[in-house]
């Protein structure tokens, strides 16, 4: 293993260590390492498409926000937003660190589960849970249902049986600055209830004998990064009365690009806690649910170039796309992407990187600029840990990438590569229909 980070001339590769995994270094060769594990040799490990992820960067970064938080507000908790890696891997990496979980489906709750974390320390969020989910919830003995509307209160009073805590989702009415796609805590937020529906509704839960109400949530957005805005919504919720627990969200944003800067973790929570201080009870449990910016960074995806074709612009294409980073399309969200076994080399060309589904908008990354590329590179996207695989899909019928989590020169598979066998199970009723009417 190597510490070196080269600033080759004719590169911005100096630049780009500060997005790519803390635990990212280039080897004597030119050739990316991740954790310590040169990306070569992870692509005749694993295959590619790949999610890698910096273990000890990740655990580094779980740890900044769990002690960073206890030592400004000793009565606090950290919930991991699990939506932005739902995967068992992660999962009991959050427990062994001392992470809670929040949950938003009963995939995620089973996933929790079947990692090992404690039931106690789930929080089950979401607009539309059904009645199957909340009876999973509660079945499983979760330590929270965070209530976001009347209509699941109604179903809560139909299904409990024994006591349940219990937090309310309200709007704080911030408009959070970043994609319109990923604010959530506007008045037409489709999540949570306004402040004068909220009263009536926090009313209710402290008259039912089963209903353990112990405070609100809010959450204004993903990927922000002016800490101000956290602040104001601190501020709002406070107005909504004095209670034990004030759940502040997440939303923390990361550095994508070479321009973008994102405040570190620190001045984050000095916000939180500045405006707690000055708005909360001084003895309220303060909570918040980072997910991106814990597991962002640790991540990038690997590919193997496929294609190269120079006509009106310059096309390199990879063996994977849309398919596993559905998330570009949705928030135009910038990444840059590097030739990671050439680290050394100029960067002489300006490309278009694009994958293989069949679509005009499977474009990665717009004007990329990269080596002249060759068929057979290995191509790593930066900072893709937080909602590729969760948005991972069988476009054209791709097979969802495997994890591998990577700490001090060795590799682990976290979640294996889906198989055609897999791809193909759903659709077992169609078959043996097929083979009847043969």
């Amino acid at each position: 293993m190597t510490t070196d980070r080269p600033e080759p001339d004719g590169t911005r590769l100096g630049e780009l260590w500060r997005i790519l995994p803390e635990e990212a270094t280039a080897n004597a060769d030119g050739v990316l390492e991740i954790g310590g594990v040169a990306v070569t040799e992870l692509a005749e490990r694993f295959g590619t498409p790949l999610h890698v992820y910096d273990e000890t960067g990740l655990r580094r970064q779980v740890r900044r926000f769990i002690d960073g938080l206890r030592e400004r507000w000793p009565n606090s908790e950290v919930l991991f937003a699990s939506k932005s890696l739902p995967a068992v891997g992660m999962y009991r990496l959050a427990q062994e660190e001392g992470l809670a979980v929040d949950i938003a489906g009963g995939g995620e709750l089973r996933l929790a589960l079947a990692a090992g974390v404690d039931p106690e320390r789930l929080y089950f969020h979401g607009n539309a849970k059904t009645d199957a989910e909340l009876r999973m919830a509660l079945d499983a003995g979760i330590g929270a249902i965070i209530v976001d509307n009347d209509d699941e209160l109604d179903r809560l009073e139909r299904l409990l049986e024994r006591p349940q805590r219990l937090l309310l989702r309200v709007i704080p009415g911030v408009e959070a600055k970043t994609h319109a796609s990923q604010a959530t805590g506007g008045l037409n937020s489709k999540f949570g209830l306004p402040i004068d529906q909220a009263a009536r509704a926090i009313a209710r839960m402290q008259a039912h004998p089963l209903m353990r109400f112990e405070g609100v949530h809010l959450h204004i957005g993903s990927q922000i990064l002016d800490v101000a805005q956290f602040a104001e919504a601190v501020e709002k919720i406070s107005g909504v009365g004095t209670f034990g627990t004030y759940d502040v969200g997440g939303g923390l944003g990361i550095a994508y690009t070479y321009e973008e800067e994102a405040p570190e973790v620190g001045a984050y929570l000095d916000s939180i806690v500045a405006a707690a201080r000055a708005h909360l009870p001084a003895d309220a449990k303060l909570m918040i649910e980072p997910g991106r910016s814990i597991v962002a960074r640790a991540g990038v995806t690997l590919y193997r170039v496929t294609t190269v074709k120079r006509t009106g612009r310059t096309f390199v294409a990879v063996d994977g796309g849309l398919a596993d980073q559905m998330d570009i399309a949705l928030t135009q969200q910038r990444y840059e992407a590097i030739v990671a076994d050439r680290l050394h080399e100029a960067w002489t060309e300006s490309v278009q990187l694009v994958g293989r589904q069949c679509e005009s908008g499977d474009l990665l990354v717009d004007g990329a600029p990269m080596p002249p590329a060759r068929v057979g590179d290995l191509v790593v996207m930066a900072a893709t840990g937080a909602y590729a695989y969760t948005m991972s899909n069988n476009y054209n019928g791709a097979l969802k990438p495997a994890i591998v989590f990577a700490r001090e020169g060795d590799a682990r598979l976290v979640a294996r590569r889906e198989s055609y066998d897999d791809l193909l199970a759903t659709h077992a009723p169609a078959m043996a229909d097929a083979e009847a009417f043969a």
